[in-house]
């Protein structure tokens, strides 16, 4: 389990070590008095619980806390401090738990033991990609619309690369098989990315996509992916290929030729 814990105090911020130090001995855990410095390293790392006073300088702990929930949708928020006043606040945005200051191992550990999302959850993804058959993109069980049907055919490249970066060209060279006007073809592309950054952002499927200068990438860990768990498991895969693979894009025939000899 990874916990964040920020708080301005050194002095408090040392207690909460110590706490965690005996409760949670296994857990990683990121400590940091300045709230902008943690918020940076969420967007690094998978946070399962963040720790947080409220009353801090530059961004306090409910607006921390809402930043966080954008980052990781299951994240539990536990606050730990003497501004009781702000636990109405904390509630609204749906915190886990709250404690008065100083608190205790007691108090802490009983927290952790009754998470709002539960460690069990991480074992639980919320995308699915279907990839023999027809592609299709699910979230939460729900199939996802984008605004351009090409920006779907741009996250079917990305996995069919298998976490592999995939440079502007290549989609290009995929989505479009003809010469035509690159530059036109570029500028549409530009859309089809900020349209998949909007869609992405919209179900909070921050850290899904990694993006590098003029490529990207899926996240392979991130997504449950019937290609992937066959090429992992073969035979003992729950997910069977039967010749079909994502049947509506042409380039996939360079995929299946690879398939039909696994």
């Amino acid at each position: 389990m990874n916990i964040l814990a920020v708080d301005d105090d050194k002095t408090s911020l040392n207690t909460v070590k110590k706490i965690l130090t005996s409760v949670s001995p296994d857990s990683t855990c990121f400590y940091y008095d300045n709230s902008l410095s943690a918020l940076a390293k969420a967007r690094e790392e998978e946070i399962d619980v963040a720790i947080l006073d409220v009353n801090m300088p530059e961004l306090d702990g409910i607006n921390l806390g809402r930043y966080l929930e954008e980052l990781h949708p299951f994240i539990n928020l536990i606050y730990l401090t003497e501004h009781t006043d702000k636990a109405y606040d904390a509630m609204k945005i749906h915190a886990s738990g709250f404690i008065k200051k100083p608190g205790s191992d007691s108090e802490v550990k009983n927290e952790l033991q009754m998470l709002r999302y539960p460690e069990l959850r991480k074992k639980y993804k919320r995308v699915f990609a279907q990839t023999f058959g027809n592609f299709e993109f699910f979230v939460d069980g729900e199939p996802i619309e984008f605004k351009y049907k090409r920006t779907k055919e741009i996250v079917a490249l990305l996995i069919s690369n298998k976490g592999a970066q995939t440079t502007n060209g290549e989609i290009i060279a995929s989505l479009w098989e003809d010469d035509g006007d690159p530059d036109r073809k570029m500028s549409y592309l530009c859309n089809l990315r900020q349209d998949l950054q909007n869609t992405f952002k919209k179900y909070k499927l921050d850290g899904i996509i990694l993006k590098q200068r003029g490529s990207m990438a899926i996240a392979k860990d991130k997504i449950e992916c019937d290609l992937y768990d066959y090429l992992e498991k073969g035979k003992d895969s729950k997910y069977k290929y039967n010749g079909e693979y994502m049947n509506q894009y042409s380039w996939s025939e360079y995929y299946i030729a690879d398939l039909d000899e696994y």
